[in-house]
């Protein structure tokens, strides 16, 4: 029986780290079944969700917690729960925003997210500079999941009026994967 573990790991940023960590996994049988992985300001991050025999789980665990010894913070966490059926029937919507950037636009989204009780099941940002002003730009890319009660059209019309407020434009859209 496999088991389920997720594993996060921050520090220097390197050529072949993660050559390394998935020579690993493969060295105990398991397998990567999802991941993100980013540079962010010069530090490498790795959020990966691994599958692992059972037989091989701590043994898995001792070898990537050795890491730590060349400087990387590191989280190994046993997932009990690899299918959820905790949001059977919600809806996956794309969520995507664009605006000049000003302190406060994650935090605006966010919390109306949460009052609606949408869960975020996945949010990149970043901001760029305009190509002809030159002036930063916040872009913001999100999948959420929402309860049967918030259809597509109440959350275009909620975060369009929260778009207003922040004077950024969204999009809310199904998502297709």
């Amino acid at each position: 029986m496999k088991k389920n573990l997720v594993i996060t790991l921050t520090g220097p940023d390197q050529v072949g780290l993660v050559e390394r960590f998935t020579r690993l996994v493969l060295e105990y049988q398991g397998n990567v079944e999802a991941s993100r992985m980013v540079r962010l300001g010069g530090v490498f991050a790795m959020l990966v969700h691994v599958s692992v025999p059972e037989s091989n789980l701590e043994d898995f665990r001792e070898r990537v917690r050795g890491l730590r010894a060349e400087g990387y913070k590191l989280t190994t966490n046993l997932s009990e729960h690899w299918e959820t059926r905790e949001h059977s029937g919600w809806m996956p919507y794309q969520i995507s925003l664009r605006g000049a950037d000003h302190e406060g636009i994650l935090h605006g989204v966010a919390q109306h997210l949460a009052e609606k009780g949408v869960n975020i099941e996945s949010l990149d940002t970043n901001v760029v500079q305009a190509p002809m002003s030159g002036i930063l730009l916040f872009m913001m890319d999100a999948v959420v999941l929402a309860p049967p009660h918030v259809s597509l059209h109440e959350c275009q019309e909620t975060l369009e009026e929260i778009g207003d407020q922040l004077n950024v434009e969204i999009q809310v859209s199904h998502y297709v994967g």
